[in-house]
Order: structure tokens, then C-alpha cells, then sequence
């Protein structure tokens, strides 16, 4: 796929206007993260690679977004959202049991663990489990479909996005501090914002005139 901004690197506003002090501590902190597990076990941490890699499936063309690794620190450091439906355990609880109960499904269908049966697999418990249709005793009562959307795509998904790189993909100048956004109106963009490529069309409407 070409890229939607093509040549744009977000961390060329390192030293302009657009970044203060703090900023760039927060950035530089993402990008120098371990890659090594601190709360995760090793059995867990394969299987949240593996759902990592189905939930954002990532380019080989660059280094990927360190999600696995970034999610393992929210949980380190036990950074919750400040809210939470009643009917899920705590955040850490909640991790360690569904990884656990992905493990237990893959094992019950497939006589092996979630990181090591096929992708095509793999999305299948992934589209069980959203649809609330996955039901092992490892589960211990938490719904499996609110532990996709609240923790499972929830978490990724919001790693992926916190992370330099993925804002190159979507164009994002990072932080708005100090110097902020002004144009705020739709499809307009202040001159330090990313240009997005012209968008090829998929078919060429006919010029040549038609006649009889």
C-alpha cells in the first residue's frame, strides 16, 4: 500500500515550535521502551504478540510499533483508564485471565496454544470471542466479549496509536503543546501538518465523447 504521507517523519518537529521540553521526555521515553517483558510471563507474552499481530497487523517495510512491549508497561506500571464496568475483574486480573482463557480455547480446539495454530485460526476464536460465543471455564465468569473490546482491542489498539510511528502513518504532528492547532475546520490543515498524497483513482472516468 503507498503511504498516505509519503516522506513525512513527525520527529522532525523535535526542535520546532511545536514540541516543548516535556514533549519531547515523553517521546523520547516511548521510543527507548524495553522490549522485554516485566509483568507479562513468557507463556503470556507469546500470546499477546500473537494478538498483537491479529489486531494490528503491521508493514515489514519499517521497524513495528513495539505494542506487546508497550501494553506489558501499562500493566507494570498498573495505568488504568480511572473507570470500569462492573462486570470486569481489575485491569491486571482481567489481562492475566484472558490470556489464559485464549490459551485454553486455542487448546480445546486446536491441542495447542493461541501463538502457535495458523492466523486463519487464530481470527476465528478472535471473531468467537467478539461475538460472545466463547465459553472455557478459564474465563471464570469475565464475558469474553467485553474483555475484546474493553481490554484486548482497547489496549492495543490505543498503544499502537501512542507511538511515533504510527503517526507518521496518519499524518498526526504528535502532542499539541505548545503551539496548538487553528485550523480546526474540516478538511484544512495548518502549514506545519502533514500533506497527504492525491489519492489515485481506482477507475478513469471515459473522456472521449460518445456518439450515435
Amino acid at each position: 500500500m503507498p503511504e498516505r504521507f509519503p516522506g513525512y517523519n513527525v520527529l522532525q518537529k523535535r526542535h520546532t515550535p511545536s514540541w516543548d521540553e516535556q514533549t519531547r521526555r515523553v517521546i523520547d521515553r516511548r521510543l527507548a521502551m524495553s522490549r522485554e517483558p516485566r509483568f507479562f510471563t513468557a507463556g503470556e507474552w507469546q500470546t499477546l504478540n500473537a494478538l498483537c499481530d491479529r489486531i494490528v497487523p503491521q508493514p515489514k517495510h519499517r521497524p513495528p510499533v513495539p505494542v506487546a512491549a508497550m501494553v506489558d508497561q501499562k500493566l507494570t506500571k498498573n495505568l488504568t483508564d480511572g473507570y470500569r464496568d462492573a462486570r470486569m475483574p481489575k485491569q491486571q486480573d482481567a489481562w492475566r485471565r484472558g490470556l489464559n482463557a485464549v490459551d485454553a480455547e486455542a487448546a480445546t480446539r486446536h491441542g495447542l496454544p493461541f501463538h502457535a495454530i495458523g492466523a486463519a485460526e487464530q481470527d476465528d476464536l478472535l471473531r468467537l470471542m467478539q461475538q460472545g460465543e466463547l465459553d472455557h471455564p478459564a474465563w471464570a465468569g469475565m464475558p469474553c466479549e467485553l474483555w475484546f473490546n474493553q481490554r484486548l482491542v482497547h489496549d492495543i489498539t490505543a498503544a499502537y496509536y501512542a507511538h511515533p510511528t504510527a503517526w507518521n502513518e496518519i499524518g498526526f504532528g504528535g502532542p499539541a503543546s505548545p503551539r496548538g492547532y487553528v485550523r480546526m475546520g474540516f478538511d484544512r490543515r495548518d502549514p506545519w501538518e502533514a500533506v497527504e498524497a492525491e489519492a489515485t483513482p481506482a477507475h478513469t472516468p471515459r473522456t472521449t465523447p460518445r456518439h450515435g
